[in-house]
């Protein structure tokens, strides 16, 4: 497995690649598509895990919706996909890559992701000590480990500000992008969130296709990201 390092070898063409949001239902977005029209879908889907009952967002919620961190909170995990959904983006994609998997009913795979969000036993809190991701690759298990505990980030001189409930470091998808993707791959994912997954294909050259059937995450995340290639600009 290749690390955040490698980075820099990815990148094959100074070409920007084409990154589309949208605002939209996704059911409605891949019923449109071809067959296997694009080459790795990466996607969040709602686990169904009542997170807006849990007691760390019941407590914060007040003051981070001030922030507009979690605003959307009570919607986003209501519409757990049915089977059509997955039928759908196993016909438009070659492979995928599925956070939550393990709370899905998919095929049998031996090339599970385990994210490790804790990294050390010091950081002993209520939260997960990290996620795992289903993926349709024959291969072994691969980790990947970025501090991501309550308020600590393993980048805290570049802080990524928290627009959603299960968002994920940028660093993360660079690196499914870096162990999981080849050159001139057209990404999607149906479940944009906070749209850390469009700076990471921004950064490592990849076309990518997202969306999110909740307006006010696709306006922070469209915010977010161009903020981002804003940023570039200046070194």
């Amino acid at each position: 497995m290749e690390n955040l390092q490698d980075i820099s070898d990815r990148r094959t063409s100074f070409d920007a690649p084409k990154i589309e949001l949208f605002t939209m239902d996704c059911m409605q977005y891949l019923k449109q598509c071809n067959d296997k029209q694009f080459d790795l879908a990466i996607v969040d889907p709602p686990y169904g895990i009542s997170i807006h009952k849990m007691n760390f967002t019941q407590s914060l919620k007040a003051g981070l919706a001030k922030r507009r961190d979690y605003s959307s909170i009570g919607d986003w995990d209501k519409a757990i996909p049915e089977k059509k959904y997955w039928k759908e983006l196993m016909r438009v994609s070659k492979n995928q890559i599925i956070w939550g998997g393990n709370y899905f009913p998919l095929p049998k795979s031996r090339g599970w992701v385990f994210w490790d969000k804790r990294t050390d036993a010091k950081y002993n809190t209520d939260f997960a000590d990290g996620e795992l991701a289903w993926t349709s690759f024959d291969r072994p298990m691969g980790c990947f480990r970025w501090l991501w505990n309550g308020m600590l980030q393993q980048n805290m001189k570049n802080k990524q500000m928290r627009i959603h409930p299960t968002e994920k470091p940028k660093a993360l998808y660079e690196w499914l992008l870096m162990n999981y993707a080849k050159n001139g791959y057209k990404i999607i994912d149906t479940h944009l969130g906070s749209g850390s997954i469009a700076m990471a294909c921004w950064n490592m050259k990849y076309d990518l296709v997202g969306m999110d059937i909740n307006k006010e995450y696709v306006e922070s995340a469209k915010k977010r990201f161009y903020e981002y290639k804003k940023q570039l600009t200046l070194f």
